[in-house]
């Protein structure tokens, strides 16, 4: 699809999206204004509500105090005796007055044992030791002013409506516990008050205790109910004494309420209004129900004009669509053409290898060869099978598998030979600057892919800068890697070579496949997208980590994690790649190799060289042979890939079992080496030659030597 084409229909798709966006953007702008200022008006609402409740009750907490203070007048002085002798008279003063308070059930006076001296139900009064209840008690221990006692249930013969005890302490002239002078409250009186002034669909009122036990409650509740000390209500409390606003779910009939509380002056008592929140959304959804109501049909058909119009433009870009597909396919084709090229010259190579090393077999089996054709044959399949592993390698080094060798050597000096001839490679119209510290950041890689990937990197930067502009290359030490690494972190840190352009950036949807093999933003012709794919494995394959931070018009920065070492061995190393092969020392050596000829040609050239070979076909046999006698064997040689237990696997088993054999691993291919390497073990590329085999054992058995000489030394 072309560009105006695509453009046209991302017109088209913005507006169906503006058309939606727009009412809903100021639907929810209304809805949220709406919303808060419901929460507002139903806040000034409780507030109101809660002026009135709290009014009210402190009126009838003072007046029951008041016919308290009269009673204990009416009685000033006087012996228990002496009001049981007045008791008929007395009776009928407190019948009186309770007749004049509407939340009294009744009153009571009591003495030092809890038994009722005259009350205003009965006279006279039944002998029932009170002395267990709350209001009582109270007072029996000290003088606490007036006390508000739990809701209780009348105790027989006394019947009828629950009740909540105001009580004050009677004392003796000598200050001694005389008795208790108690009012007996109705809740229900409180609560038919709250059903009259809240009208309100999810109205609340409450009269609650300050240790959290419940009055009166409306809507009324058929249980006993404490609010928890340590819960939201009583943690607002501690922190708000007086006053408070909250939202919380009350335990008494688990209704989530916005509510409101006020202490009642001097007594130990809340006064609480509130709204339930359900409610309040009612209400809200009440105000915003006409916007929704009006505005989403004139939406739908807006919308639905917009989709038929995009629907119509989308036909006529149909027939564009099928010929860029026809094209598109013919391009697959040739793409198939070229895979099929390359296959056809890859196999094209191998069989003049294969042709040349079949017709030299076949010259070297004739009796009468003379002796010069006969070598000149053996050295044309030498030459072969080099070029085949050289080709080999090529062919692993483009998937990305091919098994890493590396070495310990200097970051910063290898940045520095590098950036003389990256100024060659990029061009002159790039500035290059190498920020290098001037100690050395000691890496173990393979140098080859170090330069090769440094080149790619430079090169993609060229690249985005289009020939012009600076290139920095920076060397640090860094201590970890980022969080999304999946590498455990190097026990010395890491060294992290960045190389920043001054580019066009990459956009942020695409830095999740710049490092796909084969993936490319460049025109056709001007890159196979290998470069940073060639980074990214080089980097994972040594234990390290590449990243990305770029941003469009301001150029990128790629950076290069790699596992940093403290120690390098020295040039004068007798492990160097020209010591001499292995002499007749009879040398024992434990050969493990699945496939027979390789492993009897590995025997067959060790024996030759004066060593003594055991040959296993698998790693089993292989720790069997080392559990019979593990002094017996001076080197183990393995090959990588067998069945069962790997060749590394074998190794480290080795190592495990406290064994300090030299141990060489040979191996055409292993996913295990091309990931992970060769664990730091001595490794033999196949195809491999009689020399390079004696050279490489020669090798192993030196450092071995070395190190017990080291250790001795010690």
């Amino acid at each position: 699809m072309q560009p105006a084409q695509r453009n046209s229909l991302r017109l088209l798709k913005w507006m169906m999206a503006a058309s939606l966006a727009l009412p809903l953007a100021l639907f929810v702008f209304a809805s949220t204004m709406s919303w808060f200022s419901t929460n507002e008006t139903a806040d000034r609402e409780i507030e109101r509500t809660l002026d009135v409740a709290h009014e009210h009750a402190l009126k009838v907490f003072e007046t029951i105090d008041h016919s308290l203070s009269e009673i204990a007048e009416i009685i000033r002085g006087a012996s228990d005796a002496n009001i049981s002798a007045r008791e008929l008279p007395l009776h009928q003063r407190l019948k009186q007055l309770v007749g004049t308070l509407p939340q009294v059930k009744s009153v009571w006076v009591f003495d030092a044992t809890g038994h009722a001296l005259v009350n205003s139900l009965v006279a006279p009064a039944p002998s029932i030791d009170f002395s267990d209840r709350d209001y009582f008690r109270i007072h029996a221990g000290g003088d606490i002013g007036t006390y508000i006692g739990e809701v209780l249930t009348p105790r027989p013969p006394y019947q009828g409506a629950r009740f909540f005890g105001v009580g004050r302490r009677r004392s003796n002239k000598d200050g001694s516990f005389a008795g208790v002078i108690q009012a007996s409250v109705l809740p229900e009186y409180f609560e038919n008050f709250y059903a009259r002034i809240g009208r309100e669909p999810g109205s609340f009122l409450a009269l609650i205790r300050t240790d959290g036990a419940l009055l009166a409650h409306f809507p009324p509740v058929d249980h006993d109910v404490r609010f928890d000390p340590g819960g939201a209500l009583g943690q607002q409390l501690v922190a708000h004494p007086l006053a408070g606003t909250m939202t919380i779910v009350s335990p008494a009939d688990g209704v989530e309420r916005r509510m409101r509380y006020q202490r009642l002056a001097e007594y130990p008592v809340y006064v609480s209004a509130g709204l339930d929140t359900s409610a309040i959304r009612a209400r809200w959804i009440s105000n915003i129900a006409p916007h929704l109501i009006f505005g989403a049909p004139a939406t739908a058909l807006l919308f639905g004009l917009l989709a038929l119009a995009f629907r119509r433009t989308q036909r006529l870009h149909e027939e564009a669509d099928r010929r860029e597909e026809a094209e598109e396919a013919l391009r697959h084709s040739q793409r198939l053409e070229a895979l099929g090229q390359l296959t056809g010259g890859v196999a094209h190579d191998f069989n003049n290898l294969l042709t040349v090393i079949r017709a030299s077999v076949d010259m070297l089996r004739r009796q009468d060869l003379p002796e010069p054709r006969r070598l000149r044959y053996i050295e044309a399949i030498s030459d072969t099978v080099g070029r085949a592993a050289k080709l080999t390698g090529q062919l692993l080094a483009f998937a990305r598998r091919q098994s890493l060798q590396p070495e310990v050597f200097d970051a910063c000096a290898n940045v520095r030979t590098l950036s003389e001839m990256l100024a060659t490679l990029i061009g002159s119209r790039v500035e290059i600057t190498a920020q290098v510290p001037d100690e050395p950041c000691l890496i173990n890689a393979d140098a080859g892919q170090f330069e090769t990937a440094m080149i790619n990197m430079a090169v993609n930067a060229r690249d985005a800068m289009d020939g012009v502009g600076r290139l920095t290359i920076t060397v640090r030490r860094v201590d970890r890697l980022s969080a999304t690494s999946t590498h455990a972190p190097s026990p010395h840190g890491h060294v992290a070579v960045s190389v920043t352009d001054t580019g066009v950036g990459i956009p942020q949807e695409l830095l999740g496949r710049i490092f796909e093999p084969f993936y490319t933003t460049k025109e056709v012709g001007q890159g196979t997208g290998l470069g940073l794919s060639q980074v990214f494995g080089f980097a994972r394959q040594s234990g390290g980590e590449v990243d990305v931070v770029s941003e469009v018009g301001k150029g990128s920065t790629f950076t290069l994690y790699l596992p940093r070492v403290t120690a390098v061995r020295s040039a004068e190393s007798p492990l160097a790649d020209d010591a001499p092969s292995v002499g007749r020392g009879g040398a024992s050596v434990l050969i493990v190799e699945d496939n027979a000829e390789v492993g009897q040609f590995a025997a067959d050239t060790l024996t030759q060289l004066g060593c003594t070979c055991v040959l296993v076909d698998n790693a089993t046999h292989a720790l069997e042979e080392l559990v019979i006698a593990p002094t017996r064997f001076d080197l183990v040689f393995t090959d990588v890939v067998m069945p069962g237990m790997s060749g590394i696997e074998l190794a480290q088993e080795i190592r495990k079992g406290g064994l300090d054999l030299p141990i060489v691993l040979a191996s055409g291919y292993s996913q295990v080496l091309s990931q992970q390497g060769s664990h730091g073990f001595e490794l033999l590329q196949k195809p491999y030659s009689a020399e390079q085999l004696a050279r490489v054992l020669h090798k192993a058995m030196r450092a071995r030597r070395l190190k017990r000489d080291q250790a001795t030394a010690e």
